[in-house]
């Protein structure tokens, strides 16, 4: 990863409280899994940004290796990486989603 590629995606996600890099955007998700993040973040009523990875071979490639997880969606949390959809799905059925937004949303 060149020093120019991390530099952006360290902007991307300190910048915002809360990033979901996924195919298409909030309002037009282009895949089933990236489509289940945005709806468990609406239904929380939690403002978050998306970054859409296939208008960016790039970063496409690139936050993939930022956070050793070879899948997308990703959603990062207060600067740390929270993981893909599965995993959001399993913490939003157990309530814990709501609990790590809240806490990031109030710092």
């Amino acid at each position: 990863m060149t020093p120019e590629l991390k530099e952006r995606l360290d902007n991307l996600v300190n910048q915002n409280k809360i990033v979901v890099f996924m195919k298409g955007t909030k309002l037009m998700p282009q895949c089933g899994f990236s489509n289940n993040v945005v709806q468990m973040l609406n239904t929380l009523g939690v403002p978050f940004e998306t970054v859409d990875v296939l208008a960016d071979s790039e970063i496409r490639q690139g936050i993939k290796e930022y956070s050793n997880w070879p899948t997308i969606p990703q959603v990062y949390v207060d600067g740390q990486f929270v993981g893909g959809s599965d995993i959001l799905i399993e913490m939003y059925q157990k309530g814990e989603l709501q609990q790590v937004v809240e806490v990031a949303l109030a710092s």
